[in-house]
């Protein structure tokens, strides 16, 4: 063997049958009988197999010494899943150069392919290889392969390298051999331009495994992956391990011109010249291999590649030629492989020694849907006047189950697309509105989800979604990792004005009971004075928050719609700007022929701007705003005050603010004035002390018949405090300790709650000399009875004024077995990292008498630990008489043996040996048992 891959393509559409193919490529030269004994391999299909599978006939040969054979058969899966497909073949040709342990005649051959199938993903095939994998490369010279991998489906590729493998166990898995890459076997040499060492790689995009250059002539087996992808999942992979034969040449090889990769509408004619040399004047052969070439892949125009006869000497050329169609259109670019081969010239000397020679290009094309075209949008009475009704021309591909998708953002654009990127980018904000097939031409956009907003220029786009090659329009998904095509040029336009809008909700003064807040409107553009009857009347109401519905009417105006009357502007009083936003909403009422007021209709809601102090680094004040108003704040420069010190009211400007489109606005005032036409005002911001804020939003309706056309508002005042983000230091902790060596046998005894005292210092320096923040308000005690637990709170300390130490009593525990640490919190709540852990054992006591006497006289009847045993889990104890018998065995943890057997029976008096398993609680777990061994004397 020298090379092969398994591919699957799916026959049916009813059930999950596919053919399965195994491609080998066997060596002619070194193994002929072997390779033509081989009718038959076994293939593992996941955990099923070895299933014998029958060679195809006839049998191809491809030069160089090597033979194609395939092995294919029909299976039907059980269920969607993942499927590993892989077979072994008993013998690699002999003589490869970078894989091992053994002499290489002596490895099996071992691929694998990786095949998903689900429901979700649509139907699925492997992707084919297209061109065969052996080629000659020359010593010196640079190597280059393409496995020229199609996807019918249309599936993203991506290629990576992998070792060669052998089979494992049961043949169904592969293990790597060992291999060094090829540039790397000793001794190592130059690229072809002479740049040292040599380079081995494969383009992950294109497939391209360059070898620059072979040194050492020989075999050498490489491995690489090809994966399969849709949609941003990995749905298969094929392994091809093929082999590079390096042979020294008398001749240099032939080169391909460059081929710029096409980005082509459907419906483009492609023609693209070809062309290669050959510096010494051989003749050339120029072949081209690839998907579009063939109509089991492609549907229904194929390529054609003209070549030029006669050629000059040494070069070959000719013209590629495709004329494409709906049915190309596809995410993924077609790649068409363009190979060219030398030739002994006439009066080469000695021309058995020639060794054909080849370079490899790859021609990347990628087809596009067409722009729909002669896009407009009207409005319509649809959704009370809030609608528009989208057409478009007939689209020049109808091709069946693909989509008009209709997108919708408000103000325009300039965005002209990339050829080479079809679809909308989602950076341009345009939102998806609607979808109908593709032979609709008009859709009417009314959504209730996302309403449409009078004063409001919007910007309508078109693409057409195309499915997948393939993929029946009844399969689920049929849709994903289809093409699409170029966006059509925008539409602009707004809905009629002929209601008022809202312009301002600026806060005058802020205040928990007189705030106040001034509201201004437009009067109804579009609207004719003089056909209205009668008077007309705005009517404004107020909900309580950013986003409040619970609107309340809170002023009646009547107007007459005369110039110079200042009926569109409301000055809100008596509210608490402090603690809320509020927002606004106006209806208009005109009368109509019976006299009587009617309401025209209700305008877009607006809120007054929110400021508020968010978190930030030391000595800064990071102020955010957000306003939920129906004109844009975005993409303008919004305007920060600082309050004069010592001049209450008064404000200075000190920045403004660049901002594009956050949801929240952001600005962090350091004490520096960055705006110097009213004057520079800069401070040094202190944590003792607070400063006091107002913004201004800039904001525009982009629509040229509102006026203003900038919208200026302020927000309410806030008063701040730098956050002081400096964290005091971690306290120095100790606990006190027990000295087990001076502590009585019975000094625990009837003690069942016993209590840890802890102290601590807090230093004035941290570990680099800078120094502690010395207002500390708490500190935090952290336990653990364990010492492999994490510390959880366990209480607070407030420290005295002087000296900065504390101490804390843990009562109440059942031993002393635990661990702490503690924290120190300074008055801005910021708490120090943990200090030294500490922890804490017990001091067990368990001590044997060596005799008693159980003769029931109410004295030393029982065998007992002395005093009374301490901090003790668990025992097990046995005795033995002096034969080694055991004769008693008890997990009570004060023993209490009578001198009876475990069957009950008296023992008689003498010498017994006793080994005791204790566990005593611990601060470590799980608790090591203490082997205690001895003897004691049994009187009666």
């Amino acid at each position: 063997m020298r090379a092969g891959e398994i591919t699957a393509r799916r026959i049916s559409t009813t059930s999950l049958t596919y053919e399965i193919t195994f491609t080998g490529y066997f060596d002619m030269e070194n193994g002929k009988a072997a390779a033509d004994a081989q009718t038959d391999i076994k293939v593992f299909v996941g955990t099923v197999g070895p299933i014998s599978v029958p060679r195809k006939q006839p049998i191809t040969n491809i030069g160089n010494n090597t033979t194609k054979n395939e092995y294919s058969f029909i299976y039907t899966f059980p269920a969607p899943g993942r499927f590993n497909i892989s077979t072994t073949l008993d013998n690699r040709n002999n003589n490869v150069l970078n894989i091992g342990p053994k002499p290489t005649q002596e490895l099996n051959f071992f691929v694998k392919s990786t095949l998903v199938i689900s429901a979700g993903l649509g139907q699925n095939r492997t992707p084919v290889m297209l061109n065969a994998p052996i080629d000659l490369a020359a010593v010196g010279q640079r190597y280059i392969h393409n496995p020229g991998a199609f996807d019918a489906d249309g599936d993203s590729l991506a290629y990576r390298l992998v070792t060669p493998q052998e089979s494992e166990g049961n043949n169904a898995n592969g293990k790597d051999l060992l291999y060094v890459d090829p540039n790397k076997v000793q001794p190592l040499g130059p690229t072809e331009n002479g740049a040292f060492p040599s380079t081995f790689s494969i383009d992950a995009i294109t497939g391209d495994l360059v070898w620059d250059a072979p040194f050492v002539p020989g075999f050498y087996n490489v491995a690489f992956i090809v994966e399969e992808w849709r949609n941003g999942v990995k749905i298969g992979e094929i392994t091809r391990d093929m082999q590079i034969i390096v042979v020294e040449a008398n001749n240099d090889r032939p080169k391909l011109d460059s081929i710029p990769d096409l980005c082509v509408e459907a419906g483009t004619l492609i023609q693209q010249a070809i062309r290669a040399v050959d510096k010494n004047g051989d003749p050339l052969t120029l072949t081209t291999s690839g998907g579009v070439y063939r109509s089991d892949l492609i549907d229904p125009q194929l390529a054609q590649f003209i070549a030029a006869s006669p050629n000059p000497a040494g070069q070959a050329s000719g013209v590629f030629r495709w004329q494409t169609g709906c049915n190309h259109i596809r995410p993924e670019a077609y790649s068409v492989l363009f190979k060219v081969e030398d030739s002994p010239r006439a009066g080469f000397p000695n021309p058995s020694l020639f060794r054909k020679l080849a370079d490899i290009r790859t021609f990347r094309i990628k087809v596009y849907g067409p722009r729909p075209k002669n896009v407009q949008a009207t409005p319509t009475t649809d959704a009370g006047g809030r609608a528009f009704r989208v057409t478009w021309d007939p689209y020049a591909c109808q091709v069946p189950g693909a989509q008009i998708v209709v997108y919708r953002k408000e103000g325009c654009s300039d965005y002209q697309p990339d050829p080479c990127s079809p679809g909308l980018p989602a950076t341009l904000g345009y939102t998806e509105v609607g979808r109908v097939p593709v032979t609709a031409t008009s859709f009417v956009d009314s959504s209730s989800t996302n309403p449409l907003r009078r004063g409001v220029k919007y910007s309508y786009r078109l693409v057409a979604e195309f499915p997948r090659p393939g993929a029946p329009i009844t399969e689920p998904g049929y849709l994903n990792g289809g093409g699409t095509s170029i966006p059509s040029d925008e539409f602009c336009l707004d809905l009629p004005l002929l209601i008022p809008v809202i312009t301002n909700v600026t806060v005058d003064s802020t205040s928990t009971t007189s705030g106040q807040i001034s509201v201004k409107w437009t009067r109804p553009i579009g609207l004719n004075p003089s056909q209205i009857n009668g008077p007309s009347q705005y009517r404004l109401s107020r909900a309580t928050g950013l986003n409040g519905t619970n609107f309340t009417l809170i002023t009646t105006i009547n107007t007459q719609l005369q110039p110079g009357v200042a009926d569109t502007i409301f000055v809100d009083k008596n509210l608490n700007t402090t603690a809320n936003a509020y927002r606004y909403q106006l209806e208009y009422f005109f009368t109509n022929a019976n006299g009587t007021l009617e309401k025209l209709d209700t305008s877009e809601p607006a809120s007054s701007v929110r400021l508020t102090q968010g978190q930030a680094e030391s000595k800064i004040v990071q102020l955010e705003w957000v306003a939920n108003v129906p004109w844009s704040n975005n993409n303008q420069r919004h305007r920060i005050y600082r309050e004069v010190r010592g001049r209450p009211g008064t404000y200075n400007q000190i920045a403004e603010v660049a901002v594009q489109d956050p949801r929240t606005f952001i600005y962090q005032d350091d004490g520096t004035d960055k705006y110097a036409l009213d004057g520079t005002v800069n401070v040094t911001l202190s944590a003792d002390s607070t400063y006091c804020y107002r913004v201004e939003t800039v904001g525009t309706y982009g629509n040229d018949r509102i006026k203003p056309a900038i919208l200026l508002n302020f927000s309410q005042k806030i008063c701040a405090t730098p956050i002081d983000t400096i964290k005091p230091c971690p306290p120095v902790l100790s606990l006190d300790t027990l000295d087990c060596s001076t502590i009585a046998p019975d000094a625990y005894c009837n003690q069942t709650t016993f209590t840890n005292n802890l102290s601590w210092t807090y230093p004035a320096k941290n570990a680099q000399g800078g120094d502690c923040d010395p207002n500390i308000v708490e500190y935090r005690i952290y336990y653990a009875r364990f010492a492999d637990e994490t510390p959880a709170l366990l209480a607070s300390v407030v420290p005295p004024p002087t000296p900065p130490a504390t101490n804390y009593a843990h009562t109440g525990l059942s031993s002393f077995a635990g661990c702490y640490y503690v924290t120190a919190v300074n008055r801005f709540g910021n708490e120090s990292a943990p200090s030294n852990l500490v922890c804490k054992d017990n001091c067990p006591q368990f001590v044997m008498p060596n005799v008693f006497t159980p003769n029931n006289d109410g004295k030393n009847d029982t065998f007992q630990p002395l005093n009374c045993p301490s901090f003790v889990e668990s025992v097990t104890f046995r005795v033995f008489n002096r034969w080694g018998v055991k004769v008693f065995e008890t997990t009570n943890a004060d023993i209490n043996w009578d001198g009876t057997s475990s069957d009950g029976q008296g023992l008689p008096a003498g010498q017994y040996f006793y080994e005791a398993s204790v566990t005593f609680q611990s601060v470590v777990r799980p608790g090591q048992p203490v082997a205690l061994k001895g003897w004691v004397q049994l009187l009666r």
